[in-house]
């Protein structure tokens, strides 16, 4: 997993033969279909938001077809992505 490619959260996004976009709340994440796989992005439909935790969606970076919003990128938020290097790193997740 390369962590460079990681988006910022709030950022929009449309997946390649997607019909809906999505805006990405999360990193690293896994469901329990798929417990020893770990998808790069958690999201949520956009602009409906957050409607219940079943809903929410997993999908990697190599999925995105189009961004139409960044999220925020400031000190704090590039603060998160060392520690997420350094965590996957640790870890040797790819």
């Amino acid at each position: 997993m390369n962590t460079d490619k990681f988006l910022p959260i709030g950022t929009v996004v449309m997946l390649r033969g997607g019909k809906k976009r999505i805006m990405i709340t999360g990193f690293c994440c896994s469901d329990k279909e798929h417990e020893d796989k770990i998808f790069d992005y958690a999201g949520c439909l956009y602009p409906e938001g957050m409607i219940s935790s079943s809903q929410t969606l997993l999908f990697n970076h190599n999925q995105i077809g189009k961004i139409y919003y960044f999220g925020l990128r400031d000190e704090e938020e590039k603060q998160f992505k060392e520690k997420l290097n350094d965590f996957l790193a640790k870890n040797n997740i790819e």
